[in-house]
């Protein structure tokens, strides 16, 4: 994996960042406005939309005196690229690989006494 997807990984494995993303899904939202949907201080919740801008998830922009979040969703396309590749492999009947291999020792063993 690259830095990036590590840092996107990182941004997304906290719950309230997850519930801050979910709540951008919907339009932008001024900072405040996201801060009052948590029982955190804004503080708190600053740091976590820090963390999330970084991992450019999301970007903020100052409009006046109010800083506006607004969701970048092209920033999970590479983490969305990255996991799909886990749905193209098929699921692996380890009950028929090992019955594979228990009928390839077999004739493996087989053909051994057959030439000795």
């Amino acid at each position: 994996m690259t830095p990036f997807l590590d840092t996107v990984f990182a941004a997304l494995a906290d719950p309230t960042r997850r519930a801050i993303l979910s709540m951008l899904l919907e339009d932008d939202m001024a900072v405040t406005d996201v801060a009052s949907a948590f029982p955190v201080s804004l503080a708190a919740v600053s740091k976590h939309l820090q963390v999330l801008a970084e991992a450019g998830l999301i970007s903020q922009e100052k409009r006046g005196r109010i800083t506006w979040c607004r969701l970048e969703p092209d920033a999970l396309r590479e983490a969305g690229a990255w996991m799909a590749g886990f749905g193209l492999m098929e699921a692996v009947d380890l009950d028929a690989f090992e019955r594979f291999l228990e009928e390839e020792l077999a004739e493996g063993d087989r053909e051994a006494k057959a030439a000795s």
